[in-house]
């Protein structure tokens, strides 16, 4: 198995998923007591989450840049960013080390794909939604038409994520926010719904949306440990 490298903190609340979910992976396909080989690098969210917001992204990627080197040395064979939006730095943060990186949304552009999906619907930060870094990603490799929110339920969404979801704080209102703005965009067209920000997993189930969900946090760790055993 070769060792996974993760760079979490962006919240903690979603790099504990990453934890499970990476265990649960390797332990279903190895059996028994197999338990997945990873070192997690964390690091203080508050710094990075008032450098987005002033739209200092050399700011924002200064600590990761940092933990990504720290992986290296401890060995890792590849590495996951464990955040949707810090994605927007992510060939900044390749070019700072030569461990490979398993992109999020390359990961979840061929799952996509492979499902045959054409228009999807995203939800995330409103700089995942209101940005190019991610929308074209997905777009210039896979060819998907993707669809966000209006700037009304945009606001609402990035809401929810930084002042409830990094905090660990689950509302059935904020629940019936995000179905009722998943059917709207079902309504644009969608055929499917991508989950793009790591904490949206702890508040939006497959009960919750009328359109097929397609969690970026569970696609990048099944297709983690698929190259970690490959």
């Amino acid at each position: 198995m070769r060792t996974i490298g993760l760079i979490g903190g962006m919240s903690w609340e979603s790099s504990a998923e990453y934890y499970r979910l990476l265990n649960r992976a390797a332990q279903s396909r190895l059996g028994g007591h197999h338990s997945a080989e990873l070192v997690l690098a964390s690091v203080d969210f508050e710094p990075i989450k008032q450098a987005q917001h002033a739209g200092d992204w050399t700011a924002a990627t200064a600590p990761l840049i940092t933990a990504a080197r720290q992986l290296e040395r401890a060995g890792c064979e590849f590495a996951l960013l464990c955040t949707n939006t810090m994605h927007k730095v992510f060939d900044a943060l390749q070019g700072s080390t030569s461990m490979p990186f398993l992109h999020l949304a390359d990961a979840t552009g061929e799952r996509l794909q492979s499902a045959g999906i054409r228009r999807v619907a995203l939800l995330g930060t409103g700089f995942t939604m209101e940005q190019d870094f991610y929308k074209g990603r997905l777009a210039s490799r896979f060819g998907l038409d993707v669809i966000v929110p209006d700037a009304e339920h945009r606001s609402q969404v990035h809401r929810i994520i930084y002042d409830e979801l990094c905090l660990g704080t689950v509302r059935d209102e904020s629940r019936a926010t995000y179905a009722d703005t998943i059917a709207r965009l079902r309504d644009r067209g969608a055929e499917a719904v991508i989950l793009g920000c790591t904490e949206i997993t702890l508040l939006v189930r497959a009960q919750d949306s009328v359109l097929p969900i397609f969690d970026t946090t569970r696609i990048h760790c099944e297709v983690a440990m698929e190259r970690a055993l490959a």
